[in-house]
């Protein structure tokens, strides 16, 4: 024979309900529980209507933290949005465009994409911008800068994990290198982020922003083979983007002196 089910009182149910929410791990459904059980009751729902709503509430804020989980790992300097993105004041960039890739069908299909133009014309803001989206989306994104990348590899070759360091950054779904061409890298750096460059090769996306157009790039690989070899990969299947040359935030600061305001 089985054990008699007894019913629990109100109290013994809220200590039940909050004990099994700690053990199974469920902090969603374990502070909302007395008020979904409130409206239930209010508003008359079923038994399965009731456990449908924690359940949701659980998957939903365990989605929302996983995003910001994503975000966290991604390393953006600042936030940034799409939706904040002035596109009256860059006429160059086509919002059609950038909804196209906020989709993230480019990086499931592990394809670049590159960003150049001036500084001040909203490169940044879009890199880290779509860069978000595919973080929110599920996505594993990495950014950095040129130079944080070529002295993070330097460093690690160093001390013997270079190897271990370029597979790092070949696993993420998208890389995001900022600020390529400003500065000028030795031969050795080159080559070390070119080796990045090969291990996602139509694998994992990139997405570049540089304030160089590629006929410049001499300038920042010096080896003319190199250079080649490096904007060849870049530019396969890619997406290219030129945010133009006058700079938003520029235009807008004359704006707010010409206004009065700061």
């Amino acid at each position: 024979m089985t054990a008699a089910h007894h019913a629990l009182t109100a109290q013994a149910s809220d200590a039940a309900i909050d004990t099994a929410c700690r053990m199974l791990r469920l902090p969603t459904m374990r502070s909302q529980a007395a008020d979904t059980i409130a409206r239930a009751e209010r508003e008359g729902l079923s038994y399965a209507g009731f456990l449908a709503e924690l359940l949701m509430a659980e998957c939903e804020d365990r989605d929302r933290r996983r995003a910001e989980r994503r975000i966290r790992a991604a390393h953006f300097p600042r936030e940034k949005s799409l939706r904040d993105f002035h596109y009256r004041a860059n006429p160059n960039v086509d919002p059609a465009v950038i909804h196209s890739l906020a989709t993230c069908d480019w990086i499931t299909k592990g394809y670049p994409m590159c960003l150049i133009g001036d500084s001040g014309t909203g490169k940044s803001h879009l890199l880290t911008g779509l860069g978000a989206a595919a973080a929110m989306a599920g996505y594993r994104v990495r950014y950095t800068t040129a130079a944080s990348l070529v002295n993070e590899l330097v460093e690690a070759a160093d001390d013997k994990q270079l190897g271990k360091t370029i597979a790092r950054y070949g696993r993420v779904d998208l890389l995001e290198i900022d600020e390529l061409g400003y500065l000028e890298l030795d031969r050795r750096g080159a080559e070390m982020l070119f080796q990045v460059l090969t291990e996602r090769e139509e694998k994992n996306s990139i997405a570049i922003a540089s304030n160089e157009a590629f006929t410049g790039w001499s300038k920042t690989f010096t080896d003319p083979r190199l250079c080649a070899a490096i904007v060849d990969r870049l530019t396969f299947n890619a997406t290219l983007i030129e945010t133009g040359t006058e700079s938003y935030r520029l235009a807008r600061t004359r704006a707010n002196k010409a206004n009065g305001t700061k």
